[in-house]
C-alpha cells in the first residue's frame, strides 16, 4: 500500500543511469546479419549504432564481442567500432560469451550490476549469455531492435524466454531517453538530440522541425 507521507518526487532504483548501467555488443557481424531473418537488417544496424553512440553520450561502459570473427562471422559491423575505435573487441569460440573467460572478466571489470545486452542471433547468442548473467545475479536489459533471430519467430520466442527469466526488454532510444531523463541535464542535452536527429528516423526529423520552427532549445 502506498504511504503518502513517503511519496517523493524521486526516480525507482530499477531505472538505469550513467553509473548504474553498462552495454554489452555480442556478435554484430557480417555472417550473422545475413543470417538474420526477423526483422529489417538495416533498421537493426541503425539501432545498433544508436545504442552505442547513446552509451558513448553518457560514457557508459560498453563491452564489444564477436565470435569466430577470423574463420566464419567476420569482424564487428565498422559502424559500430567507429564509434569505440579504442576499444578491444573480444573474440569468442563459444556461442555463449557468457562461457568465455576473457569476456566476463571484461563485463566485471565495469563494476555495473546492470547490464544492457544487443546482439545477433537473439535466439542463440543474446540468449545464453542473459540466461547465465541472471543466473549470477545480474539485472539485464535486453535491446530488441538492436537484436536479431533468423526468423520472426525465433526472435520473439527468445525474448519471451528471456522474460520469464527476469530480462526486460527495451528499444535504444529508450535507454537514451532513460539515460537523460531531464532535457535541463544540458551537459547531455546537445549530444542526446544529435544522436536522436542522426539515428531517431522521423523522431529525430522532428527533432529538427521543432529547433528550425520553435527555437534551438526545443526538448525532444
Amino acid at each position: 500500500m502506498v504511504n503518502i507521507a513517503e511519496v517523493t518526487a524521486a526516480p525507482s532504483p530499477d531505472l538505469l543511469t550513467p553509473d548504474n548501467c553498462a552495454v554489452l555488443f555480442i556478435d554484430h557481424q557480417p555472417q550473422m546479419f545475413f543470417g538474420t531473418g526477423s526483422g529489417d537488417r538495416t533498421a537493426i544496424m541503425n539501432s545498433t549504432v544508436g545504442l552505442a553512440k547513446s552509451a558513448k553520450v553518457f560514457d557508459v561502459p560498453v563491452v564489444l564481442s564477436t565470435v569466430a570473427a577470423e574463420t566464419f562471422s567476420g569482424p564487428i559491423m565498422p559502424q559500430l567500432a567507429e564509434v569505440f575505435p579504442e576499444q578491444k573487441i573480444i573474440d569468442r569460440s563459444t556461442m555463449n560469451a557468457w562461457e568465455d573467460v576473457n569476456f566476463v572478466e571484461a563485463v566485471k571489470a565495469t563494476g555495473r550490476k546492470k547490464l544492457v545486452i544487443a546482439g545477433l542471433w537473439t535466439e542463440v547468442c543474446v540468449v545464453l549469455p542473459v540466461l547465465s548473467a541472471i543466473a549470477q545475479g545480474y539485472e539485464v536489459y535486453v535491446v530488441t531492435d538492436a537484436s536479431g533471430g533468423v526468423s520472426p519467430q525465433a526472435h520473439e520466442h527468445a525474448v519471451q524466454r528471456m522474460i520469464q527469466a527476469g530480462a526486460v526488454p527495451v528499444t535504444w532510444v529508450q535507454v537514451l531517453l532513460e539515460l537523460q531523463r531531464d532535457w535541463a541535464r544540458t551537459e547531455t542535452y546537445a549530444a542526446v538530440g544529435d544522436v536522436v536527429k542522426e539515428h531517431g528516423g522521423t523522431y529525430g526529423l522532428g527533432m529538427v522541425y521543432a529547433q528550425a520552427v520553435i527555437g534551438a532549445h526545443a526538448a525532444g
